[in-house]
């Protein structure tokens, strides 16, 4: 499926869609109101679907040159330094509307506006904010940037409003900002689960670096399974090849070596896209009638030869650059990529959601097919029969509830088995980083005992205590002989920072500990969710073709069972749901924002205990174990608590969802009994209620021969594999 197919197929849903409400409204049936609100909630999702495409980068491979390409204006700023120190989504606007930046912080609902305008003025505001917040390492508390800008790639295809770029912070970033880096691998992993499509950027100059390894590692982190899942959305840029000279290696041969590094790393038949991105860029502006003088000169400066040519006498013909940005742009590599992205997008989440949002028109229809037909049904009978009949349906409705709430029952026992799961994982987490803390501690008591007399390195909390002290043998001289884990130093000062040393060694240790214990729980947590999901609609669903057996043997009328359904759109994944929990918290109780998962560092920090003496600082190197014990601890209790909220209420929210379905359902019919009643109570005029229904009845199956035709057009495009 192509984006232009997409587009075309979404147009034609929608209008469907809205012909259908305007139908259903138009025929104004109360026992119908569940239904429109349905339909209402299905053309909201098509509209509102979101399509995030992340981009993640080692500094100084390009990215914001690569993203202003795909935007098409030169509004991020690009520097030496790292200039993303937080999150920022792109989001798209109508070329008609004023671009804006805003800034989002920590506990404030409204944003910041910091700028507005033209993507030159965004820009510097932009650098000289995050310039500042580096600076004052983010005293602020700034979670994040929003870039409203119109974006040129989606620029022709409106069934994309939802697209949405995020620029995400890379591994030399979270050290150089100064950050929790932990949060930041977090939004990194978070990316991997929940974007349509993640890009990540390496600079075809050296992109054997250890940042670019580094990268890779928190992909191969995430796990083997993970990877499978997530391959086939993942794309790798090659970006800066018009650096390339005559001496350097053939791009297949690189693109060659970094497959290999790849699928090494464990990922599937990896999609390397060279590219330049300055190229697409200054195409793209040239191309819109956008570009400055700088941009012109910089076009004629490191691209503009290339186009060159000799005429038949040998003369040297130079283009004009209005007239070779169209192949410019086609030989920077940024439209092959954007072609192929907007193409993994639209036939996976794109077609999901058509699929979705046409199955649910189907039901919609359908419902009111059934309902018309019955109504004609419920008027053709002798009175005292649909009596009888309405009688015996209460019967059964009551014995559906029933069996409903039986389900109910055995879904609460599946969710303590979910708890159990996420137990299990929970505690395997703590053990672990009680044993990395413990395994360093000993560390120093062994090393005491053999008393070493060379300095060597070594990447643990030996390394850090060997930085306060002037040689390693100063070090042990402030170890007591007897006792190896205790530390002895002579002021205050070393004293408290010997304790930074320790909280800074072990509280991102801990942290990255359990963001990979968490990783793991969402994912399998996500995967019994969906069974549990299964289960509902399995059990629900017998209870709903049970009653329609009845109501279509009973009455003598074609009645479908309604299916249960659990659109996509409707089911939000467990990060949101952590995520909204614990904006909670922060909204009610500041003070408890360290029940967050892992963001807070203070949560795992310690108070190391140390004992002064007339002449010297004592610290118990196990006193301070144990406390880091204790807050471990004390961190293991607060996920299980957070952890069971969003799980419990997760499950409860599908179990609702499927109860809705079927409890409209059962309603729907019993208020069509009763309002045939009251009507044939007055004794209403028989033969035109009849002729009215039986016209829209025709009109209803209209529709769902329509939908239906549209389902089967969407299944011509389902994605192979």
């Amino acid at each position: 499926m192509s984006a232009q197919e997409f587009q075309a197929t979404y147009t034609q849903t929608q209008e469907l869609g809205n012909r259908l409400l305007q139908y259903l409204q138009e025929i104004n049936k109360s026992s119908l109101q569940g239904v429109e609100e349905d339909l209402k909630k299905a053309l909201s999702a098509l509209e509102k679907q979101k399509y995030q495409v992340a981009v993640i980068a080692a500094m100084k491979a390009g990215k914001s040159t690569f993203l202003n390409a795909l935007i098409g204006a030169d509004v991020l700023a690009s520097e030496t330094e790292s200039c993303t120190v937080c999150r920022t989504e792109v989001r798209p606007i109508d070329s008609s509307q004023n671009p804006k930046l805003l800034e989002y912080q920590e506990g404030k609902r409204k944003p910041v506006v910091l700028a507005e305008g033209k993507p030159e003025a965004i820009q510097q505001v932009f650098l000289e904010r995050t310039r500042q917040i580096r600076a004052t390492q983010n005293q602020n508390n700034t979670e994040y940037f929003v870039l409203e800008h119109p974006i040129e790639a989606i620029s022709k295809l409106s069934a994309l409003s939802g697209f949405t770029l995020i620029d995400t912070p890379g591994p030399n970033e979270w050290e150089s900002a100064n950050f929790n880096t932990v949060a930041l691998k977090q939004t990194t992993l978070e990316v991997l689960r929940t974007c349509d499509a993640i890009l990540f950027v390496l600079d075809y100059t050296s992109f054997k670096d250890n940042t670019n390894e580094e990268l890779l590692k928190v992909l191969s982190e995430s796990g083997r399974e993970s990877l499978l899942k997530s391959s086939s959305k993942m794309y790798f840029i090659l970006n800066k090849i018009d650096r390339k000279s005559e001496r350097d290696r053939p791009i297949e041969e690189v693109i060659q070596e970094l497959n290999k590094a790849l699928v090494g790393f464990g990922v599937q038949e990896p999609k390397i896209y060279p590219v330049s991105s300055l190229q697409g860029l200054l195409a793209k502006l040239i191309q819109e009638k956008k570009a400055s003088d700088q941009h012109k000169s910089d076009f004629k400066k490191f691209f503009l030869g290339r186009y060159i040519q000799e005429d038949e006498d040998g003369e040297l013909v130079v283009p004009k650059m209005k007239d070779i940005a169209p192949q410019a742009l086609l030989d920077s590599g940024i439209k092959t990529i954007e072609d192929s992205v907007l193409q993994t997008i639209v036939k996976n989440s794109g077609w999901n959601l058509l699929d979705d949002v046409l199955t649910n028109f189907n039901k919609v229809a359908q419902s009111i097919e059934e309902t018309l037909g019955t109504e004609i049904k419920g008027w053709q009978i002798a009175f005292e029969e649909l009596q009888q009949k309405e009688r015996d349906y209460q019967i059964h409705s009551e014995e559906s509830q029933k069996k409903v709430r039986d389900v109910k029952k055995s879904i609460e026992n599946q969710k303590e088995k979910l708890m159990s799961k996420f137990g299990e994982g929970i505690n395997q987490f703590a053990e672990t980083a009680k044993a990395k803390i413990k395994l360093e501690i000993d560390k120093i008591e062994k090393l005491q005992e053999n008393q070493p007399r060379t300095t060597k390195k070594n990447q643990n909390l030996l390394e850090n205590f060997f930085e306060v002290f002037a040689s390693v043998q100063d070090f042990f001289q402030n170890c007591l002989e007897n006792e190896p884990y205790k530390i002895r130093l002579s002021n205050l000062e070393k004293a408290q920072e010997v304790s930074q040393i320790i909280n800074q060694y072990c509280t991102p240790l801990i942290q990255g500990f359990w963001l990979n214990t968490q990783d793991q729980l969402v994912q399998e947590g996500t995967e019994i969710r969906e069974t549990l999901v299964r289960e509902i609609q399995r059990d629900i669903q017998a209870v709903s073709n049970e009653i329609s057996s009845y109501l279509g043997d009973g009455l003598e009328v074609n009645i479908q069972p309604s299916p249960i359904l659990f659109p996509k759109f409707e089911f939000a994944g467990i990060d949101a749901k952590v995520q909204h929990q614990q904006e909670v918290f922060s909204k009610f109780r500041k003070e408890t924002r360290t029940t967050g998962c892992c963001l807070s560092e203070e949560v795992y920090e310690v108070e190391v205990p140390y004992q002064e003496t007339i002449s010297y600082y004592e610290i118990d190197l196990r006193e301070t174990y144990q406390a880091i014990c204790r807050k471990i601890d004390e961190q293991v209790v607060r996920n299980r608590r957070l952890l069971e909220r969003v799980v419990f209420k997760q499950v409860d929210e599908d179990f609702n969802t499927a109860r809705k379905q079927i409890d409209e359902y059962i309603g729907r019919f019993q208020h069509l009994f009763d309002e045939l009643l009251k009507a044939r109570a007055k004794q209403e005029v028989e033969a035109e209620a009849i002729a009215i229904l039986e016209n829209h009845h025709l009109q209803s199956q209209q529709y769902l021969a329509e939908v239906t035709a549209a389902q089967e057009q969407l299944e011509t495009y389902r994605p192979v594999g």
